[in-house]
């Protein structure tokens, strides 16, 4: 398997194999904003730094760490220097580890049955480490004669290793401190009351802050603007109860937008097709 210098590519090689891709990043990219994809993701830190926002959740990022996002969690790299920060990030397209998993071996357990207390971030020790990037190398390095065999079995023991990671790990393991303890509440107060409408001159209203000091600060600690935020949670929210067999008016009335043609563009823009076309292709 060609080893890919760009998230986006990958993002969309997994999309168009579905099976899974691989990034190698070794200098910064554009940082991308608060964004939700349509495949899985496994990001593993090599050199460390910066902080990970996933949903609600703020994460320090040190050398070994493996974040484990699905299709409905929003994240984004919060911009809090200028270190070089060399990582892999895996695409995985997500009805593909289901379809190797057996009756007795879920492939994709760390996707989608997550225990209560569920932390993104694992700490893999050097002997994890070691063999995470055994099957990285064996994967990429592949080719001629059973590449095929060789990729996909070595992603299942890459798998393997993921899940039980994550299940013999303590949970929960607590995130970060983050920029600004405000902006925790913030956060908080966002997501409690996410399906109904939220402006800035509200938040300011409840934290006896100005509305300049809520934004500024909100930017600092998060990367982003409170209602990029705002949108990509509920854009979260909406691909969730798509997939999970909503209609696509139920999914917005219970995403929080305020107007139908305000959630039609944003979910578009966000997932790449209409919530129309969303929830046929998860149904099928």
């Amino acid at each position: 398997m060609r080893e890919l210098y760009s998230c986006q590519q990958a993002i969309e090689s997994c999309a168009t194999s579905h099976t899974f891709a691989i990034a190698h990043l070794y200098k910064e990219e554009k940082a991308m904003d608060m964004h939700i994809h349509n495949c899985y993701e496994i990001y593993y830190s090599i050199s460390g730094g910066k902080q990970f926002l996933i949903d609600n959740k703020f994460y320090a990022i040190t050398p070994g760490d493996i974040f484990i996002i699905n299709q409905y969690e929003s994240h984004k790299i919060t911009q809090l220097d200028k270190m070089v920060h060399e990582r892999i990030v895996l695409s995985i397209y997500p009805d593909y580890p289901e379809r190797l998993s057996t009756a007795k071996t879920n492939l994709d357990a760390c996707f989608s049955h997550r225990p209560s207390g569920f932390s993104h971030r694992i700490s893999l020790g050097k002997e994890l480490q070691t063999r995470f990037l055994y099957y990285i190398n064996k994967i990429t390095a592949a080719e001629g004669y059973g590449q095929d065999v060789i990729e996909q079995s070595a992603f299942m023991e890459l798998m393997l290793l993921i899940n039980n990671a994550v299940h013999t790990s303590r949970q929960p393991q607590p995130a970060s401190p983050i920029y600004n303890q405000q902006v925790d509440d913030i956060l908080a107060y966002i997501n409690q009351n996410i399906t109904s409408p939220i402006t800035i001159e509200q938040l300011s209203g409840a934290f006896y802050l100005s509305e300049s000091y809520i934004c500024r600060i909100f930017k600092a600690a998060t990367g982003t603007t409170i209602n990029k935020y705002i949108s990509a949670r509920r854009i979260s929210i909406a691909k969730s109860l798509l997939s999970g067999g909503a209609g696509v008016m139920e999914s917005y009335e219970k995403s929080g937008f305020s107007d139908y043609s305000s959630f039609f563009k944003a979910f578009t823009k966000a997932v790449g097709i209409s919530p129309k076309k969303y929830a046929q292709c998860s149904v099928s």
